[in-house]
């Protein structure tokens, strides 16, 4: 039986949409290689807070949207929880990533093979949904915008790969790709689908933008912050694999400390690692990526009061804020 994250069980309306949403994932998944579809099945149920779904249905309900769109509603917003599976997938295979969400990663679990194979059905799933969602040229321009975005944003961070000369644009434009994009879409799309006021869907792309920018520089904070057992995942494979996030480009920027410990790349041990973070700490730089991520989540919260008053309004901060200050 699918279940959704204990979070959702004090917003039984949302919870109800997200288990539609995941029905009809399992229901699009159904293929003839069982292990394939196994492989799918198991990825659906140790989903994570399923974030992307649940902000698109939450715009969606600032709307004046009818029953008769319910369907399409459903499909546009399973539709963004698997291209952000997809694109999990991929991001595992290039990685040799072992675990996931504490579970053992489908490339880890089955081979690349399995995984790419998952990976493409999942993509091939998203257009399909899509497709019963809308017959929209823009709305499907839209969606392939995003998708080279993404990329783009996943090929940046590859292209800075090791590169101690990075710079906090370079880190912004990367996760504006690979992370926020994903977060604009959905909400916007949910403002689209729900066939809200124009101020809401104007609205709506920034603070997806927003809340997708702050909540991946939080998740770059935690890895040296916290432990592989409170993330259920490695903690520092970033650094050794050369992708440098915010806590140690500011440290970059700041002291030269870091360089002959970086140069060592890959081959970084537990020990120079552990100096690595006390470097961070050292400089302060922890602090100063939680207040740079904070002046996103602030603008984020400030333009969710600015639209116009409705009940599912207060959910959405409600969430918002719960999301980017209480779970880092």
């Amino acid at each position: 039986m699918v279940k959704t994250h204990p979070m959702w069980n004090n917003f039984p309306n949302i919870q109800a949409l997200l288990l539609e949403c995941l029905d009809l994932i399992i229901e699009k998944t159904a293929i003839e290689n069982k292990e394939i579809e196994k492989t799918v099945t198991d990825l659906v149920k140790n989903k994570g807070k399923l974030l992307r779904p649940a902000y698109f249905f939450l715009f969606s309900r600032l709307g004046n949207a009818t029953q008769d769109a319910h369907k399409n509603i459903i499909a546009a917003a399973a539709s963004t929880e698997v291209l952000h599976l997809a694109t999990l997938i991929h991001d595992d295979i290039i990685d040799e990533s072992k675990m996931r969400r504490g579970i053992e990663t489908v490339q880890s679990k089955y081979g690349k093979d399995v995984a790419v194979y998952t990976g493409d059905l999942l993509l091939s799933v998203y257009f399909d949904l899509l497709a019963d969602a809308t017959d929209s040229v823009e709305i499907i321009k839209l969606n392939t915008l995003s998708m080279k975005r993404v990329l783009l944003g996943e090929l940046n961070q590859m292209t800075n790969a090791y590169n101690t000369d990075i710079t906090y644009e370079d880190y912004l434009k990367s996760i504006k790709g690979k992370t926020a994009q994903l977060f604009e879409l959905s909400c916007y799309q949910g403002a689209y689908f729900g066939q809200c006021d124009s101020e809401i869907i104007e609205k709506s792309r920034s603070i997806g933008q927003n809340i997708g920018i702050a909540f991946q520089m939080l998740d770059d904070i935690m890895d040296y912050t916290h432990t592989p057992e409170s993330l259920a995942k490695p903690i520092l494979n970033d650094v050794k694999q050369g992708v440098y996030t915010l806590p140690l480009i500011l440290g970059m920027e700041t002291s030269d400390a870091f360089l002959p410990l970086l140069k060592k790349g890959e081959h970084l041990s537990d020990s120079d690692l552990a100096t690595l973070v006390s470097l961070l700490h050292e400089h302060d730089c922890i602090a100063r990526a939680h207040e740079i991520a904070k002046t996103y989540s602030d603008k984020a919260l400030a333009s969710i009061e600015m639209l116009p008053s409705h009940p599912e309004k207060d959910v959405l901060y409600s969430l918002t804020k719960t999301l980017l200050t209480s779970n880092f």
